[in-house]
């Protein structure tokens, strides 16, 4: 697998909000692209377990409204809003920690539709110091470069989710350049601009299995 760096960087629209959720001090990091393939498809492609497996990681679990859902070593969940072709919204539970993960799709030409993730969570103020949105928004860059491959004919089959490219140098430029997207979209936000830079440094060490 080889991966466009700039292309895949260059696709995606990045934003961090501040907000709060139920009175605590919160985020949301927001990513969005076109895909080359019709709003049916691509919903099939991010709903469906055997299409999930090529581009993002194995998904077990009933994937419908109300079911509960295991991503294989990552996270898992409640599915809260299923409605085919155009949004989907679910739990994200990893590490005792539960934040909101929303989807929504749209045609944007007679053979493209647009992607919008929204990821919502309660700022932890040691952890986002640290890293910064970015420890969420790399991953999601990853997966949406991977969705982008296998939606332009590319990825046909499953991902290796700790194979050779995740130790390819294509893998390692490719989290340097999201970390520093993810920064710039901090510092657009209002956040100072060299504490947000420190923190997308050591999120791409985190990623990339540097960090000490």
């Amino acid at each position: 697998m080889h991966i466009d760096i700039a292309a895949a960087i260059g696709a995606t629209a990045r934003e961090v909000r501040e907000l709060t959720h139920e009175g605590r001090p919160a985020a949301a990091i927001v990513a969005s692209r076109d895909y080359p393939t019709g709003i049916e498809d691509l919903w099939d492609a991010v709903t469906s377990k055997e299409r999930l497996a090529r581009w993002f990681s194995p998904v077990s679990g009933d994937l419908r409204q109300g079911g509960r859902f295991q991503v294989e070593n990552n996270a898992g969940g409640e599915i809260s809003v299923c409605e085919p072709p155009r949004r989907l919204e679910l739990t994200w539970e990893f590490s005792g920690q539960v934040s909101w993960v929303s989807v929504t799709l749209e045609a944007s030409g007679e053979s493209s539709a647009r992607l919008e993730l929204t990821h919502l969570y309660v700022i932890d103020p040691e952890w986002e110091a640290k890293y910064g949105p970015g420890a969420g928004g790399v991953g999601w860059d990853l997966a949406l470069a991977g969705l982008g491959l296998h939606a332009s004919g590319a990825l046909t089959s499953p991902v290796e989710v700790s194979g050779p490219w995740f130790a390819s140098q294509n893998y390692r430029d490719l989290v340097d350049a999201s970390s520093a997207a993810w920064a710039a979209a901090h510092i657009a936000s209002g956040a100072d601009a060299a504490e947000a830079r420190a923190a997308a440094a050591r999120t791409a060490a985190f990623f990339k299995g540097e960090e000490h």
